[in-house]
């Protein structure tokens, strides 16, 4: 049937089933059928429009192609009460830029608002949906076929943090954001040389405020048409894909902006946020809370995961803020809060929320990983939803981060007192999946870089990253580190220009660069700092308790329990000669990393490529001791593999 403006009302992407789903909060491929989609009708070409708005009186289709006209192309109300209007606009294509006109039964509220579902928009600061498809013809079989091996939890994963309008920009304008086809190259070729495993993007989905960068997520099926279109982004994750580098993307259920043509007050009623502001406004980022108990609401957010999973390849979500959706009163004073129905301070649709979420995602993309931010001790994150976990594979260690940075940050004279910051994180280290940020949250906000977080002149602030990031890669756990800590940028970062690439040009800041260079080869290529990262049998301490003179000791070892690690870190600028480190095996022990190498910008002091074991007892825990020499401010790794003969029996993990 065809009204009278030419809007065709009989057809319909959704099934009865569909609806059913929808309504009971289990249907996950929503952007399959609700948005805008270029259809074919009777043998016409155009669109096929579908938008919640329940309490709704009237809805219509605005854009260029009507002169935004509201009274130009309804939308019919369908019949199941499933508050969805729908419409078929004949000859009408990809790239007409539209919205949804609004008028509410409530409050004579009346609005244009962006499709929650749009596959594109318009380019900030310009807010309309812009009509487009998905068509791509992907070229990553071959990690795909991997990727279960790419992406395992017993793999290694060495993260490269990025933030794509900043990480460089064009050298000829500097304002000019580079596009995804722009940075693909580039990005995918530096990763490669630099060794990283995987690349992760801070949130790509469009976003109305550039200084969010993109944690104010408003269009959550869409990238950010500032660095181009839908299948410019699919270039760049395909290309490095093809490259061996996995991508992670940033997804933000957690809270939306509050921008009139968004998810806000959508029908005129409090449709995807609560309505008591207790519950439905974050306050330190003056945002909407989702409403996490509605089924359609539900329905939408997984779907919005499953999306980028599907459409657009990716190997991980990083789900952001998730401690500020698990408490009821994150963030909020006495009054600002409601307590659950057990008068606790557990946001239980949240949880009930975050386990479906991740049992869903797993479902269906068996070989990814979903990845929590989690800033608080909140129990079994990564532990299954069918044991009482929020069933995440992996959950950012926020605590070491900061108890680490904090220890670093002390002159090295008074390190001795602290530490316990750097040993308390092996009390809790094998009690979730962890990944060790070093995040972009670290280094904005006047917390400075982490060149300059280091004390000490310009020497010991370099020996101190290179010791701060040599501890972090053979400390038990994944890697992320953000862009332009691995060549020791001196500001801290900012949104607004790209990573101050000159300093390479400086051998301090290239021999920095250097060293996280052999750090993520030499992480890649010894099991035994990736495969045990989430048993206790991978890790043993050698001594923790040599405060005085600021120096630990620990083991690594691989499942196969045929090769040793032993790592000494010395956190003051003495170096210490003659030094007892115990081990488990005799023989020598190979030096196989040094930050105080010459060729890192070190000072050049070691053990001339290894060190004999001598068979003498180290305080009765290990029957051989190694006598080394402790580089100021530096991390050594000695290596021994055990010949056939002397292999042990390989380490059993339940």
């Amino acid at each position: 049937m065809k009204d009278q403006t030419g809007v065709l009302t009989e057809f319909s992407l959704l099934t009865d089933h569909d609806i059913y789903l929808y309504k009971q909060g289990n249907h996950f491929r929503l952007y399959d059928k609700l948005g805008a989609h270029l259809v074919e009708r009777d043998h016409v070409q155009g669109t096929q429009f579908a938008v919640w708005a329940p309490n709704a009186a009237r809805v219509s289709v605005v854009g260029d192609f009507n002169e935004w006209n509201p009274n130009s192309h309804p939308l019919s109300a369908r019949w199941d009460n499933s508050g969805i209007w729908e419409g078929f606009v004949p000859n009408l294509g990809k790239g007409s830029l539209y919205k949804y006109h609004i008028v509410s039964r409530h409050n004579n509220y009346s609005v244009n608002k962006g499709d929650p579902f749009a596959f594109f928009w318009e380019k900030p600061p310009r807010t309309a949906s812009m009509i487009w498809d998905l068509a791509y013809r992907w070229g990553d079989d071959a990690w795909l076929k991997k990727q279960v091996q790419h992406n395992s939890l017993n793999a290694p994963w060495s993260i490269y943090e990025v933030h794509l309008g900043s990480w460089r920009r064009d050298p000829n304008d500097p304002r000019r954001l580079l596009s995804y086809n722009e940075i693909a190259k580039p990005l995918a070729d530096y990763v490669k040389d630099m060794g990283f495993t995987h690349v992760e993007f801070l949130p790509v989905m469009e976003h109305p405020f550039y200084p969010s960068w993109g944690y104010q997520t408003l269009g959550y099926f869409a990238p950010s048409s500032r660095y181009g279109s839908p299948q410019d982004l699919m270039y760049l994750i395909d290309y490095l894909h093809q490259n061996d580098i996995g991508v992670i993307l940033d997804w933000v259920p957690s809270h939306f902006p509050t921008d009139e043509y968004g998810l806000g007050y959508f029908d005129g009623t409090h449709l995807y946020e609560h309505r008591d502001p207790r519950l439905g406004f974050h306050p330190d980022w003056k945002s909407a809370v989702f409403n996490y108990g509605r089924h359609e609401v539900r329905s939408y957010l997984i779907s919005s995961a499953m999306f980028w999973l599907e459409k657009y390849h990716a190997d991980a979500l990083r789900v952001d803020a998730v401690a500020s959706m698990l408490y009821l009163d994150y963030s909020r004073r006495e009054g600002e809060w409601i307590p659950n129905q057990y008068g606790g301070r557990e946001n239980i649709e949240a949880i009930n929320f975050l386990r479906r979420f991740n049992e869903m995602v797993y479902r269906d993309f068996p070989h990814i990983q979903a990845i929590a931010e989690e800033s608080t001790a909140w129990p079994m994150v990564t532990k299954p939803v069918e044991t009482g976990g929020l069933g995440f594979g992996m959950k950012w260690n926020m605590g070491w981060m900061h108890d680490t940075l904090e220890y670093f940050n002390k002159n090295c004279i008074f390190r001795k007192y602290h530490q316990g910051s750097l040993t308390f994180s092996s009390v809790y280290a094998f009690s979730e999946n962890f990944i060790l940020p070093l995040s972009h949250d670290e280094v904005v906000h006047g917390k400075g870089s982490l060149y300059n977080k280091m004390p000490g002149d310009h020497w010991q602030k370099l020996a101190n990253l290179r010791l701060l990031l040599g501890y972090m890669y053979t400390h038990p756990g994944k890697k992320l580190l953000f862009m332009g800590g691995e060549f020791a940028q001196y500001a801290e970062w900012t949104h607004d220009h790209s990573l101050d690439w000159h300093l390479l040009d400086d051998p301090k800041h290239a021999s920095i660069q250097r060293w996280v260079r052999d750090l993520n080869h030499m992480y890649r290529n010894e099991p035994a700092l990736y495969e045990m990262d989430f048993q206790g049998q991978g890790f043993e301490w050698i001594d923790y308790c040599d405060a005085d003179d600021s120096v630990i000791t620990y083991l690594r070892k691989n499942k196969a329990a045929d090769t040793f690690l032993a790592v000494a870190c010395n956190f003051t600028p003495v170096s210490r000669s003659n030094y007892r480190v115990g081990v488990p095996r005799g023989g020598f022990w190979q030096e196989v990393l040094n930050s105080d190498a010459q060729e890192y910008g070190g000072s050049g002091q070691g053990n001339l490529g290894g060190v004999e074991a001598m068979q003498v007892s180290f305080y009765g825990k290990f029957d051989y001791t190694l006598s080394v020499t402790l580089p100021p401010l530096g991390v050594v790794v000695f290596r021994r593999q055990l010949p056939p003969a002397q292999t042990a029996v390989p380490i059993q993990v339940e």
